[in-house]
């Protein structure tokens, strides 16, 4: 290189931007906007998986407050027939304390 010539960095060159016209904005804003709607297919497929796994934990929950609606009247039939029998019980205890 010669004394005379030198080196864009070392001459102290301003970066020149060129003006953007109009159709080059629109072009980038398309981009942009082509970017934005593939990030929001992405959220909003992702939104439609969630949504599906929410409902498959809402209906094993309604299965499963099913189950215990019917454990727990299985469970008041077997303490009405245990209040019965005890009742009874308590009956024959008491004529057998009256015959003594």
């Amino acid at each position: 290189m010669q004394e005379d010539e030198q080196a864009p960095a070392e001459a102290g060159a301003d970066i020149l931007t060129f003006p953007n016209s109009q159709e080059r904005r629109l072009r980038v804003a398309l981009r942009n906007l082509d970017a934005a709607l593939a990030e929001q297919r992405e959220a909003i497929a992702a939104f439609r998986a969630e949504m599906a796994a929410l409902g498959t934990a809402v209906a094993g929950l309604g299965a499963s407050s099913r189950t215990l609606q019917e454990r727990l009247s299985d469970a008041a039939e077997d303490t009405a027939l245990a209040r019965e029998a005890a009742l009874r019980l308590q009956a024959t205890a008491e004529a057998m304390t009256r015959l003594a």
